[in-house]
Formats: structure tokens, sequence, C-alpha cells
């Protein structure tokens, strides 16, 4: 959301204004400030991929979990909050990670990694990783944003990201 002022007219009002009245024009200056630095902060956070996800099973098409995505260092860490699946166990571990992942508990277990934000594009991350924690596969990562910030393509490949598949993620928060 943008916000236009003219800056003409108000300066207008203001030395077409007695001095007894002035103090609202403060107060509207004030005012306008406030509103355009809540519109700003509004559109970074649409901007950024940082929040609550919900992923999706790509064999079901129903939801599967929920994904804390944080920026740590600037990179992206996505971690497994929550199983929406009711067959999932509570205490299932990815046995067949082949890396430090190896056993450790699903929930809670870093999912995404490295991607850092793309210079052309602020809505791209990239070059980063996914772990498929069924399979324990890891796969190079690609992460879009939508404009409006609420919904996240995240691509797993193998070599190019030709050779992969996208996920559509939905923001809960």
């Amino acid at each position: 959301m943008r916000c236009y002022v003219d800056i003409d007219y108000i300066n207008q009002l203001t030395m077409n204004t007695p001095l007894s009245s002035r103090p609202s024009l403060y107060g509207l200056w004030l005012l306008l400030a406030l509103f355009t630095g809540a519109s700003q902060a509004g559109s970074e956070s649409a901007t950024s991929p940082a929040g609550l996800w919900q992923t999706v099973d790509d064999a079901t098409g129903k939801p599967r979990a929920l994904v804390r995505v944080s920026i740590e260092q600037g990179t992206l860490v996505g971690t497994i909050e929550k199983s929406l699946n009711p067959q999932d166990k509570a205490d299932a571990r990815c046995d067949k990670c082949a890396d430090a992942r190896k056993g450790q508990p699903i929930i809670g277990m870093a999912l995404l990694s490295g991607l850092k934000r793309d210079g052309s594009d602020p809505l791209l991350w990239s070059g980063g990783e996914i772990v498929d924690p069924d399979s324990g596969t890891l796969y190079r990562a690609r992460v879009k944003l939508s404009p409006d910030g609420t919904r996240m393509e995240v691509r797993g490949f193998v070599g190019v990201s030709l050779f992969g598949r996208t996920q559509v993620w939905q923001r809960q928060e």
C-alpha cells in the first residue's frame, strides 16, 4: 500500500492558517508519518518468508505439516512444528536421513536450510537444501514468495531446477 502526500497543499494550509490552529496541522503531519511507516512495515512482512507455513502431501494433496520459517544470519531455516497427518507418529524419527538429521525427531527437525535471498528478485531465495523426511533424500532448494506473501513455491531438485518438484505452501501466520 502506498500513501502519497501533496506537500504543496499541506504547506499552503500551514501558511494560511493562524498560529492557534497549527498544532492540529502538526498532529496531521504526525498521523501521516505514522501511517506511512505502518504501511511500509506491512509491505516488508509481505515480502518476507518468515512465518508459519502449511505444507501439502504430494500424494494426497492434503495438508501435511506446519513449518516455521525463520531468517537466521541472512539464510532461511524451516523447522517442522507439527504434523497434520493423523497417521504420523508423534515420536517419528528421520531414520532414512543420511546426514546429521539421522535419527532426529521429525517434529523440530530443520527441513529447509541455507537459502539466501537472490539479489535480482527480492521474492526469490535459493542456494540451500530441503530434506524429504519420508525418504531421507536431500535436494537442492529454491523458494519463491508470492507478491502478496500468502503463498510460497518451494522447489526441491537434483542438479538443475528442471529436474524436481514444486509444492505450494500456504501462510498460516
